[in-house]
């Protein structure tokens, strides 16, 4: 019988510690032992999310009082820049550590401070994280300690692009990517933004021209393609609480034509557990992957000659986050990397 895993959380309080504690209630072969929040300690977590209420959860503390010695692996669900200095404390102590903040994601420390306005801390274990795509990272997954999971934006993007990519069938500096997501992918902390009165009845782009996740998508392209590659990215925040669209926008090379860039996408993933290729003509839409680890994607020519139109869907707190998270440590397990994660989308 396979061994049961206990798992701390860290960063309970935030909507993708407390996703991650939704979808490991559902997991046949982890135990949550842990459950952490610098500032909400001592309380039970459903004072935090009464939805949590009835299930067998341990009170809320900080990281210094888990007992390490009873957890095989924690998810990291801090923001950026307060997960290295704990990543680095406790790596040593449990099995493996899930990161889902941005502070192992970027290969380069130089860039990572140009990023994120702060020198990384802990250079030694940057260079020993898995970069966690799951799709594409399936080998190294296998033997990762430690896993860097992708931002959401990334992960859609990346899912969206990859399969042309690495075929080699797109101009790689005609790339322009329009993603849009829900609320969460803010986090939950008080902002005029993101208040119902300011949030609801309009759509804005922000971060235009320096989103922190362009540098990440640029790494990833680079790496799989062998050339410098730089996307032109845009966000935009939408008037919903969870989801994410991406349509990107890419020049065919020559001699290459929409039906070639299909035939290339639909073998790649018609066996992925969580990756649906929409049939011709199929928009993706957010409302079909609400609560789910499943990412949609759809494929359109252009009307200008050579150009082609990727679309993709995901929810940014599963797939883009904790869900893939989940995925990924089922991976360094050896498990069915669907454990935990059969869910139907929430409709409507």
């Amino acid at each position: 019988m396979t061994q049961i895993k206990n798992a701390a959380i860290l960063g309970v309080s935030g909507y993708t510690g407390a996703e991650a504690v939704r979808l490991l209630l559902s997991h046949p072969q982890i135990k949550i032992k842990a459950l952490t929040a610098q500032r909400r300690a001592g309380r039970a977590l459903p004072d935090l999310y009464p939805q949590f209420s009835g299930f067998d959860l341990p009170d809320v503390t900080t990281w210094q009082d888990v007992d390490w010695d009873e957890i095989n692996v924690v998810f990291v669900a801090l923001p950026h820049g307060a997960s290295q200095d704990i990543v680095g404390q406790v790596a040593g102590e449990v099995e493996t550590v899930i990161d889902l903040s941005a502070d192992f994601r970027l290969r380069d420390p130089d860039l990572y401070m140009r990023t994120y306005g702060r020198p990384h801390t802990q250079q030694d274990l940057l260079s020993k994280a898995v970069y966690g795509l799951t799709e594409y990272a399936r080998d190294d997954l296998r033997d990762a300690r430690i896993v860097a999971c992708p931002g959401c934006y990334p992960t859609c993007s990346l899912l969206s692009l990859l399969p042309a990519v690495k075929a080699d069938m797109l101009e790689l500096d005609s790339l322009i990517i329009d993603a849009k997501s829900g609320a969460t992918g803010a986090g939950r902390k008080a902002s005029d933004g993101l208040i119902y009165s300011q949030l609801t009845d309009g759509a804005h782009a922000y971060d235009i021209g320096h989103h922190r996740h362009g540098p990440e998508i640029d790494q990833m392209l680079t790496s799989v393609s062998g050339q410098d590659v730089t996307v032109s990215f845009t966000p935009h925040l939408l008037p919903m609480s969870r989801g994410m669209i991406t349509t990107t926008y890419a020049n065919l090379k020559k001699g290459l034509d929409f039906q070639d860039l299909r035939a290339v996408y639909e073998p790649r993933y018609c066996h992925e557990p969580f990756i649906y290729l929409e049939s011709p003509g199929v928009v993706p839409q957010t409302r079909h992957i609400r609560g789910t680890n499943q990412f949609r994607l759809g494929l359109f020519e252009d009307r200008v000659p050579g150009s082609v139109i990727i679309t993709g869907v995901l929810d940014n707190l599963v797939k883009g986050s904790s869900g893939q998270a989940i995925q990924n440590y089922n991976l360094t397990q050896g498990w069915n990397e669907t454990l935990g994660l059969a869910a139907v989308a929430l409709f409507p």
